[in-house]
Formats: structure tokens, sequence, C-alpha cells
């Protein structure tokens, strides 16, 4: 089912569109090669609108569909219950890419204490 959009957020979500989509210029859609359909309709028609732009404006998501983003782990996507909005990772996958990158750091430090 299509969303509806009011007249205020049709104007928040073209402000997003101006400043945030990739495939947005200068009114054209890149990836249609024509008008950007998503910036002239009050209705939410671009997936790449709802997945990559829309989510960016937490206030403008909430108001359009009426429930809290989600935000999920980069690797594996459980949902994160993270306190800060720095957080990427669920607290399982955080201990292992905390490992992975240190390991990283020191393979680097004992290449540069090497003996030439």
């Amino acid at each position: 089912m299509a969303e509806i959009l009011t007249a205020n957020q049709l104007k928040q979500a073209k402000r997003l569109i101006r400043a945030l989509c990739a495939n947005y210029d200068s009114g054209r859609c890149l990836i249609l090669d024509g008008a950007c359909p998503q910036y002239i309709s009050y209705t939410l028609l671009c997936n790449y609108f709802r997945e990559a732009v829309l989510p960016e404006d937490k206030n403008l998501t909430m108001a359009i569909y009426g429930e809290p983003v989600v935000r999920r782990c980069v690797v594996c996507g459980a949902p994160l219950q993270g306190k800060s909005n720095r957080a990427k990772y669920c607290l399982k996958c955080a201990i292992f890419m905390r490992r992975k990158r240190q390991a990283g750091y020191e393979q680097i430090r004992r290449e540069n204490q090497a003996p030439k």
C-alpha cells in the first residue's frame, strides 16, 4: 500500500531528495533518465528513497509510517538495542569486530617493528 504524503511531508521529502539522493540531479532521476517520480508525487514510489534516503530523517519516517525505525547490525542484521546513534553492531558482533580490528592493528605493529 502506498503511503500518501501531506503537503508539509512532501516539502520535507523534496528537501531530503535534493540533499541526500544519489540518483537525483537537478530534477531528474539518473536511473530512470527522466523526471524524478518521488519529487513530484504525493505517494512513496521510489524504492531507493524509501530504503536509503527517508531513514535519514527519523521524524519524517515516523510521520509517514507511524512506527519507529529499527536499526540493524551491519554484520548479521539483528535489531540493535544500542543506546547511542553510533552503534553499528549487535553485542555479539561488536566483540567479534573488535577482536578482528585489534588483530589487524597488531599485525601492522609487528610488521613495523620487525628488523629489516
